[in-house]
């Protein structure tokens, strides 16, 4: 048996994405690679992102409460009912990805690269800390409902 990680679906996901946000700033202060002034079309690509981020999420949300399950990312446990509908016809995470858009406009605003790093490190810490411990209490609760579900959906986006 795994052992299993102290923070594994401890952490709420949006506290890590507001660390990893001001994370970001801290790196685009630290290593400025361009300014915001010398890129002002990267301040509309930040403003879609952001919108499509939070879209995608609400989206998500909404299919849990219409489903009557829980949301609530530190309790998968709980869930009542397996949502694979909407937007999870695309992606397992719509929630986490719609997190991931929000800090790519983030990026964008910045104008800067080095704040990606950040961005590689929140998607390493929300694979093994939230979305790992989230699948194996779903095949715990789903079985092999979940399984066929899991092998017909990729974990981030697009079909199999």
């Amino acid at each position: 048996m795994r052992r299993r990680h102290a923070l594994e679906a401890r952490v709420p996901p949006p506290v890590w994405t507001l660390l990893a946000g001001l994370a970001m700033a801290w790196l685009d202060r630290r290593w400025p690679i361009a300014s915001a002034d010398e890129a002002g079309w990267l301040r509309v690509v930040a403003v879609v992102l952001v919108v499509a981020g939070l879209a995608l999420a609400g989206e998500a949300l909404v299919r849990f409460v219409r489903a009557r399950t829980t949301w609530h990312p530190t309790h998968p446990e709980r869930a009542s009912a397996l949502v694979i509908g909407g937007v999870y016809r695309w992606t397992r995470n719509p929630m986490y990805l719609g997190l991931l858009l929000v800090l790519a406009g983030w990026a964008a605003w910045l104008a800067s690269l080095a704040p990606l790093l950040a961005i590689g490190v929140w998607l390493l810490v929300m694979t093994r800390l939230q979305i790992e411990p989230e699948e194996r209490a779903l095949l715990d609760r789903f079985g092999g409902e979940y399984a066929q579900y899991r092998d017909s959906v990729r974990r981030w986006f697009g079909r199999r």
